[in-house]
């Protein structure tokens, strides 16, 4: 098991391969269908609402009952991966599979893709702080700042190759 602290380098990222398991410790941010788009709108207009260099991304909402990771191959999810990438994301941290384009950009952005359970007694029981940095409108679905100790993730994209694609 490999731990990564948040904000992750690139050194972090390259000793990373498909299948490794990991940790995540640090602050990590959320978001989803609602809030991933606003946030590349808002970084394509110039607007740097959060420092996102080093930074990891998970696809869930928040709420009283916990978080478990969304399908991160739904088209408001999986258009704005590139994007973030090129503003300092490292991690995108979700479930399912990415289209090959999606991988190659994470590629050339020196990100991951991380597949985490969807369990969300043991995701929760790993958060140890959450606030609303932005999007307060859209409820459990806005972007949220998390302070985690050892969420559980499989790296599933990593160097322009996904676990979907090759058999381990």
């Amino acid at each position: 098991m490999k731990k990564i602290k948040t904000p992750v380098d690139i050194k972090s990222i390259e000793s990373l391969d498909i299948g490794d398991q990991i940790e995540i410790y640090g602050e990590i941010f959320t978001g989803r269908d609602a809030a991933l788009p606003q946030l590349v709108k808002e970084l394509e207009r110039g607007n740097k609402i959060l420092d996102l260099e080093g930074s990891v991304i998970m696809h869930t909402a928040v709420s009283d009952a916990g978080i478990a990771p969304t399908s991160s191959n739904k088209e408001d999810i999986e258009e704005n991966i590139p994007a973030l990438a090129q503003n300092g994301v490292k991690i995108h941290l979700g479930k399912g599979k990415l289209k090959q384009e999606t991988i190659k950009s994470l590629n050339k952005a020196k990100s991951v893709y991380v597949i985490t359970p969807p369990v969300a007694a043991l995701l929760s029981s790993k958060i140890f702080s959450k606030k609303i940095i932005a999007f307060p409108e859209e409820g459990m679905e806005a972007l949220y700042q998390l302070e985690v100790n050892g969420i559980p993730g499989i790296v599933a994209a990593a160097h322009g190759n996904s676990i979907y694609d090759k058999n381990i």
